[in-house]
């Protein structure tokens, strides 16, 4: 099953003016975000990514195509040239570069690479931008059983703003929490089956204009998901996330807890 990422943003509330740096390349420890988002994907076995470029499009295939696994894995180096890593990243993956257009919206983004995905039954995709650290396989597998067209993870509110409530003579009835309110914010972690394509109109968004045209016929599907779930869309989003990252404390890395036999078999590279 493939993996579309849109991964065309700027992120220009995350830095500072002069930092040219696209969103999906912010560092987030010794790795960009959207590896992050892509190493989530690949320990649960899906391995084959559509990468929907824009803004950046050459930081994004330069990083990959200078790929160095030992960044981010223990290896020995034999006889001072050969490297042998003891566990590995991307050597599995299969990574399509298609550049969308810098302005382009996420539903003109998905429609431009239709032909690598509409043979599929069912397909993945993520805005690229929020970690979490729901069990995807259960989400595959709800979808699969399901007769829906779409699918996105549904999450309570993350402000930690508060809500008013008010009567019409203007005294305050209560203050409540955003979070604590029976409502549920868009997550991303989306699943299509091809289906999609039908309702995304040229010059539309995929959210709202697509998904507000299958909502009549019950054909999305809501997975909600209480655990872990954080957009990273400003400085203080990364700052959090870094903390997070400095501390060990990164609930959205399963692969660092999960690791299979097969993960941890040396390999031999540049021999």
């Amino acid at each position: 099953m493939k993996v579309v990422l849109f991964c065309g943003g700027r992120g220009q509330r995350m830095r500072g003016e002069d930092d040219a740096t696209p969103k999906p390349m912010v560092m987030i420890g010794d790795r960009p975000l959207l590896w992050h988002v892509m190493r989530y994907y690949a320990h649960f076995g899906f391995t084959d990514f559509v990468l929907c470029l824009g803004y950046g499009a050459n930081a994004v295939k330069d990083y990959f195509l200078r790929y160095d696994e030992t960044r981010s894995n223990d290896f020995s180096l034999v006889n001072g040239r050969d490297i042998r890593l003891f566990s590995t990243d991307i050597t599995d993956w299969n990574i399509t570069f298609i550049d969308t257009g810098p302005h382009s919206t996420v539903g003109e983004r998905l429609m431009r690479v239709r032909e690598h995905v509409a043979d599929d039954p069912m397909f993945l995709a993520n805005y690229a931008d929020t970690l979490t650290d729901a069990d995807l396989s259960v989400l595959v597998d709800r979808f699969r059983c399901a007769s829906a067209t779409a699918s996105l993870l549904a999450v309570p509110p993350v402000s930690t703003h508060h809500v008013v409530h008010v009567a019409a003579s203007g005294a305050v009835t209560g203050i409540q929490p955003v979070r604590d309110l029976a409502q549920w914010e868009n997550g991303g972690y989306f699943l299509f089956r091809p289906e999609i394509f039908d309702v995304l109109w040229s010059g539309e968004d995929l959210v709202p204009h697509a998904l507000d045209r299958l909502i009549p016929t019950g054909s999305v599907l809501a997975q909600r998901h209480t655990g872990f779930w954080r957009a990273v869309d400003t400085f203080k989003d990364r700052a959090e996330l870094l903390d997070m990252y400095q501390r060990g404390t990164c609930p959205w890395m399963l692969w660092d807890h999960r690791r299979s036999a097969a993960e941890t078999r040396g390999v031999l590279v540049n021999g």
